[in-house]
């Protein structure tokens, strides 16, 4: 019966205080985003982990920024619990003050979550489950998780956020204040020189969709693409010799040894992060403890708009899709000020919900959340707080639904015990206080960097195997520019404003690559871009080594002062370098298809370019839906019967209650054994009249046994008790043939393949390109 609830999209959170009934929640309400309060020590960490592990055995992605350290512990879930699972999480010095080995430290540890696991009805199926969800730990502008390419690529945002130019402008605004912040340059957006150069050299860029590159971003700063900002010419409104000292400075932070981690890892891909190759949910944890202040702000910021322009691209749902928890808000969400994180937060906050993305947000103190995003969550759990400011900004929401005063509610938040929190949820008539469950992951406290680099020591390894090494470039350099046929075509591009290094030779083309169908309504026309190293060495040109890279700058004017890689013999030829014009239309006729994919049941078709992976997340989202949906249709069938289960068992109490005089309080069965709770929340009980009825029963049964009427009142009972497990036993079958019915398994995936005419690749242009 326990795990009806997994079935049903709610999430385990604990027990309630009073009568110890599940404490559960639908999951579609984070859509309307949570907010988890409390003092240090309250248990807020372990009730955010507690909610991503109900999400992620729900198969829901989440994306976790970490400001702290604390959430690696959700790669810490041990599904056999044994004391050597737990041995390398041990310290020696705790181990030491306790008089025992390290060994005997994590035998009891493990002997501890099992004991506590089930104490709260939870078995070690459940870890496992959790356990093969995949988790990964990235630290950008570290070594020791998995490395994130951040400085890499500004990437250009999708074509929903292009088209509305409040959130275009937002996003902006968020990413040139974080840049800035970034050279310790603090601006305002609407007066800096900085942030309007900036501003606009992005704008400029990103509504023609091209993405900038920290190298793009420098030369742009040094010669930008518009010779006018508003109604002033570029040199009156920021001459070129000022210009260069900003282009310094972020050319200073390139080429600093201390930054080049943040050029290696993998590329911030939200998509990519959130879900494997199989579309399956991950965990993605982004930890940022070991930076400091300007640099989570950045990449905080950064994150966020990444994470904002990935939910613009989703289809719009009901039902929870993805969850961004946040476990520490201090100074990315201020009331008073605006730092850069603020806008795109807000920004989420407003349009999440109609993506079907919950936010969550965890924070000691309340006045740290900026009263635009208050009135944006729909979910508070309040645990202990004590200031008298804390206690008043939460107070008049949670005193609206509850049966205390104020003063009294003020009196239970100032005095609530640690793991335990008062929840206000705007989907329910009545706030109630639980003690949050036992985690399944193990909760060991921050992780350090070599915890983490531990932790990820397997992961890098894999993604390490998966990078193919670039082929290193030749050294050597002509005094001159090679002297070559004036047929063929040269492009240079001088992206580095010191002027140090040679210009290195490529092969540069540009490709409309069409795709028809009149059948399946299809006319589609892609731009391609190639770029192919060459060498001195270089002795065949292949394609497949080409990497796709669109060329923005193409001047036509050589530098004759600057020094020239060598070129290999065969490109000096002219006659060759016509050849390869035809090898790479060869390269794209016979490599590039488009795949289309249909599920014909769910009535689904791929968007153009979407892959296999991608549209697995489509289906199993559009599964999502159907689960949802069913389960109403389920709650209507039975709520009928339930009610009337529910009135009969209100006459019971008050029968009861006149006899408790005479009642000991004996116990006979346990109120998780009738799954009273997942009635409660699959059908939303009135002033948990179930829930009490029940507790009466437990402490009742015994009095009838001193009466004569005993037996007819125990099989009235006992009948009634039968009628519970029954529609309990019926909710779990048909719940079971209806999760079995929307395996994704069961869901055939057809696939288009449509191949291009050779008249289809159109060469639009070809070059030797040079470039440094």
């Amino acid at each position: 019966m326990k795990e009806i609830y997994e079935k049903l999209g709610l999430f385990y959170l604990g027990k309630d205080s009073y009568d110890e009934t599940l404490t559960l929640y639908k999951s579609k309400d984070l859509t309307t985003h949570a907010a988890i309060i409390g003092m240090t020590g309250s248990g807020k960490t372990g009730l955010g982990i507690t909610l991503i592990e109900e999400a992620a055995i729900d198969n829901v992605p989440v994306l976790v920024i970490d400001p702290k350290g604390d959430m690696g512990n959700l790669c810490l879930a041990f599904s056999k619990m044994r004391g050597e699972d737990f041995r390398p999480w041990m310290d020696e010095s705790d181990a030491a003050a306790k008089g025992k080995s390290v060994e005997e430290l994590a035998q009891d540890a493990a002997l501890m979550w099992k004991n506590g696991l089930e104490s709260f009805a939870q078995d070690l199926s459940r870890v496992e489950n959790f356990a093969k969800v995949e988790k990964t730990i990235y630290t950008p502008g570290s070594s020791a998780g998995v490395g994130v390419n951040v400085l890499g690529s500004f990437e250009a945002p999708s074509v929903e956020i292009l088209e509305d130019s409040d959130t275009f402008s937002s996003l902006i605004n968020a990413t040139v204040s974080s840049l800035l912040s970034l050279v310790a340059i603090q601006s305002d957006s609407l007066n800096s020189k900085e942030s309007l150069l900036l501003s606009n050299v992005f704008h400029h860029y990103w509504s023609q969709g091209v993405s900038l590159s920290l190298e793009d971003l420098i030369g742009a700063i040094a010669s930008p693409p518009f010779t006018k900002v508003g109604v002033l010419s570029l040199q009156s409104f920021y001459p070129q010799n000022e210009r260069l000292k900003l282009a310094m400075l972020f050319n200073g932070l390139l080429s600093s040894v201390t930054f080049s981690s943040w050029l290696q890892g993998e590329a911030l891909d939200v998509q990519n992060v959130l879900y494997d190759k199989n579309g399956k949910a991950k965990v993605a944890i982004f930890s940022i403890a070991h930076l400091n202040d300007n640099e989570r702000m950045f990449f905080v910021t950064i994150l966020l708009n990444a994470y904002l322009s990935w939910m613009r691209r989703q289809r719009g749902s009901s039902t929870l899709k993805a969850v961004l928890y946040m476990d520490e808000i201090f100074g990315f969400f201020p009331p008073s000020k605006n730092p850069p994180s603020k806008e795109p937060m807000l920004t989420l906050l407003k349009q999440a919900r109609a993506f079907g993305t919950g936010i969550v947000l965890s924070t000691q103190n309340p006045v740290d959340l900026d009263y635009k995003g208050l009135s944006n969550i729909g979910t508070w759990f309040i645990g202990k707080l004590q200031t008298k400011q804390d206690i008043e900004k939460v107070l008049d929401g949670l005193s609206a639904k509850s049966d205390l005063s104020k003063e009294r509610m003020a009196t239970k938040i100032a005095t609530l015990k640690g793991r335990r929190f008062i929840l206000k949820n705007v989907h329910e008539d009545k706030t109630r206080e639980f003690e949050t469950r036992w985690t399944l992951s193990y909760l060991k406290g921050p992780m350090t960097k070599d915890d983490v680099r531990l932790l990820m020591k397997d992961k890098k390894r894999e993604l390490i195997a998966e990078v193919i090494p670039k082929e290193q470039k030749s050294s050597s350099s002509a005094s001159a520019k090679p002297i070559i046929s004036q047929t063929i075509k040269e492009y240079f591009n001088d992206s580095d404003v010191n002027a140090k290094s040679p210009f290195y030779p490529y092969l540069y083309g540009e490709v409309t690559l069409k795709f028809y169908n009149q059948r399946k309504g299809i006319d589609l026309s892609e731009a391609l871009f190639y770029k192919l190293d060459l060498s001195e060495d270089t002795f065949s040109v292949n394609f497949e080594d080409a990497r796709e890279e669109k060329l923005d700058k193409k001047s036509i004017k050589a530098n004759q002062t600057a020094s020239y890689a060598n070129l290999p013999n065969l490109v000096l030829e002219a006659r060759n370098f016509n050849g390869f014009e035809r090898e790479l239309v060869n390269f794209i006729y016979h490599s590039k298809n488009l795949e289309l994919f249909t599920c014909k049941d769910l009535k689904l078709e791929s968007k153009l370019g979407e892959s296999r992976r991608d549209f697995l997340v489509t289906m199993e989202d559009a599964l999502k839906e159907m689960r949802d949906e069913n389960v109403e249709k389920i709650q209507a069938k039975h709520k009928t019967r339930y009610e009337r289960l529910e009135n009969k068992l209100e006459t019971l109490q008050r029968r009861l209650q006149k006899e408790r005089s005479d009642v000991s309080a004996k116990t006979t069965d346990t109120i998780m054994e009738i799954g009273l709770a997942v009635f409660g929340a699959f059908f939303g009980s009135k002033n948990s009249a179930l829930t009490k009825s029940a507790a009466a029963l437990k402490k009742g049964h015994s009095v009838f046994k001193e009466r004569d009427d005993v037996q007819n009142v125990e099989s009235s009972v006992e009948r009634t008790r039968a009628d519970m497990r029954e529609l309990l036993e019926s909710l779990d079958e048909e719940i079971q043939k209806l999760k079995e019915s929307l395996r994704i398994e069961n869901f055939e995936i057809e696939t288009l393949t449509l191949k291009p005419r050779r008249s289809d690749v159109i060469l639009e242009d070809f070059a030797l390109l040079w470039e440094r």
